[in-house]
């Protein structure tokens, strides 16, 4: 039975009744964005739908409009700088209604654009959920990760205790794979590597058990493995509770393993929709082809060259260790200790691109700040042209700055947000006297830019202006703006969609082919390992398990833990 009232329809099910096919049906959505005088039609005249129990990937360039797409329908833009001109989002609000001692699903389809805030709210992380694309901006630093998932099921679970809101949210945090989650329940979000911190996202979002996910760039923080362990428990809330999802990506393996239709965006205009098979094996739209030519398993294999120093190590690390104290008690006296890098030995050789593999919180970030020393060692040695820099002081390892520098892994948080690009850019030329005066620094930086696919004008913007994507490649920019020797990559295309990931490992290659660059490169995309890496090591709970030639480590992995890493890559397989 079904009535049509101030035009939302309202209709209520018996339990041999279905729900309409439909879940989410988005009709020439148009989304403005106000800057300054301009306006930027960031969202242009989009139509496509989802049925209830389907996942509809949503691909495209950073700066494409995915992410404004997905946050017109949860309606999260400010009021002051969006509109949209024309469109409708109508979304099948469930409800539940208790009919004597039954409780019967009461469904309305409502216009998200249209909705009063207070039902936006009610709408919001329990009929409809989002996992952000930057955990660390996402997540209240003032909170433990464990409050916040029990706060949005108390919030939208009424009559609810703490008791079991904690059972939950631990239940959630256990199938996302986070270890000892009783403990990591009162861990506030930066005591949490980048890849944990986007599990709790996606707990905190599947723990209301929504109708529809809307998933953006969810797994690009994540190693393969969990990424294979998150997908399967998305597919298998899917299949329980007939949940839909819109995935935002730009992953094409995990595209062919979970979509059931594929939509292709470029400048707001979906440019191509269809059933995944068809999009990924035969795709009509110039960009289609253009993106899927640019996965790394498409790339034109690169001839392995002879480097100018293949036996000369730049860095040399022997017996590192790197201890963080577990402290308990009213005193807080050590109990423990976390072994985040356990006596690690390796050799960087000058002119090589080094990658650094394994699961999230094994060690590899902590590894690449101690080689910088960024992160104080607690014993062993790391050497760079033969000189030890463990127990240098600031003042003496200043003049090593300009030498080793680092592309973080979240832009968001490591781009100061009250200053241009510009001077992001030029002060670390002045600290270490690159540059005789201002303009000839804002010359250099403009060519840095370039260097990195960016226009010169992007100097004068802050970094809240820019996408994913765009921020990335501005912290390449500044490692790159010193001229450096030796850069620790961090994680630095996890943000990038296929085509500027492409661009940006052929940048990388040019760059130290020129300069005769060393890399360490630190990832859990296997496939861009396989193309741009000439060794490999592998990391497991601080330790190194496995290192060689990256054809060697990858094509016949010897170690079980490695074996388990390779086999969990998503793979375009057509």
């Amino acid at each position: 039975m079904s009535t049509q009232t101030s035009g939302i329809k309202s209709y209520k099910l018996t339990p041999s009744e279905k729900p309409e096919h439909k879940l989410l049906q988005i009709k020439n959505l148009q989304t403005h964005l106000q800057a300054g005088k301009r306006v930027v039609k960031a969202v242009d005249d989009v139509s496509f739908s989802i049925n209830k129990g389907e996942t509809f990937c949503l691909v495209g360039e950073s700066g494409s409009g995915k992410s404004i797409l997905a946050l017109s329908v949860i309606q999260l833009l400010p009021a002051r700088i969006s509109s949209h001109p024309s469109g409708v989002v109508l979304f099948d609000w469930r409800k539940q209604e208790n009919v004597g001692q039954v409780s019967i699903p009461t469904y309305k389809q409502v216009d998200m654009l249209t909705l009063e805030e207070d039902d936006l709210c009610d709408i919001r992380g329990s009929r409809i959920a989002m996992i952000f694309q930057e955990p660390m901006t996402s997540l209240n630093p003032v909170y433990s990760v464990g409050e916040q998932i029990m706060e949005a099921l108390l919030l939208h679970n009424n009559g609810m205790s703490e008791e079991i809101a904690k059972q939950r949210a631990l239940k959630a945090m256990q199938e996302v794979q986070i270890k000892d989650a009783e403990t990591r329940f009162n861990n506030y979000p930066h005591e949490m590597s980048g890849g944990q911190r986007q599990r709790i996202m996606i707990a905190m979002a599947l723990a209301c058990e929504p109708d529809l996910l809307i998933a953006d760039e969810p797994t690009t923080a994540l190693d393969v493995t969990v990424q294979a362990e998150v997908l399967k428990l998305i597919r298998a809330l899917q299949q329980r509770k007939g949940m839909s999802v819109l995935f935002i990506t730009h992953d094409f393996g995990v595209v062919a393993q979970i979509a059931d239709k594929v939509g292709v965006m470029k400048q707001g205009k979906l440019v191509e929709v269809g059933d995944a098979k068809n999009v990924l094996r035969n795709p009509q739209h110039e960009y289609s082809q253009k993106l899927l030519a640019a996965v790394p398993e498409n790339l034109p294999r690169r001839k392995k060259e002879e480097q100018k120093s293949p036996n000369e190590a730049l860095v040399k690390v022997k017996n590192l260790d790197v201890f963080f104290p577990i402290r308990k008690g009213v005193l807080q006296r050590v109990v423990d200790h976390v072994r985040a890098v356990d006596d690690v030995t390796i050799d960087i050789n000058k002119g090589k691109i080094v990658a650094l593999v394994g699961e999230s919180g094994s060690g590899k970030t902590t590894l690449g700040r101690a080689i910088l020393q960024l992160q104080k060692p607690t014993a062993g040695s790391v050497s760079i042209h033969g000189h030890e820099l463990v127990g240098l002081s600031t003042k003496q390892l200043k003049p090593w700055r300009q030498k080793m520098q680092i592309a973080f892994q979240d832009p968001q948080s490591s781009l100061n947000p009250r200053l241009l690009v510009a001077k992001t850019l030029t002060e670390p030329m002045k600290i270490h006297g690159i540059g005789s005066n201002d303009d000839e620094r804002i010359e250099l930086a403009g060519e840095v830019l370039e260097a990195v696919q960016l226009q010169r004008d992007f100097m004068w913007r802050y970094p809240h202006e820019f996408s994913g994507g765009q921020r990335q490649r501005i912290g390449l920019a500044r490692a790159l703006a010193l001229n450096p020797e030796f850069i620790v990559c961090d994680e630095i295309t996890s943000a990038l969609d296929v085509s500027v990931q492409a661009e940006v490992l052929q940048l990388l290659l040019e760059i130290r082919d020129q300069r005769d660059l060393t890399l360490l490169f630190i990832t859990h995309n296997i496939s861009v390992v396989e193309y741009l890496c000439d060794e490999t090591i592998v990391m497991k709970s601080g330790k190194v398990v496995e290192q060689g030639l990256t054809e060697d480590v990858c094509g016949n992995p010897q170690n079980p833990y490695t074996q388990k890493l390779i086999e969990a890559v998503p793979r375009l397989n057509l």
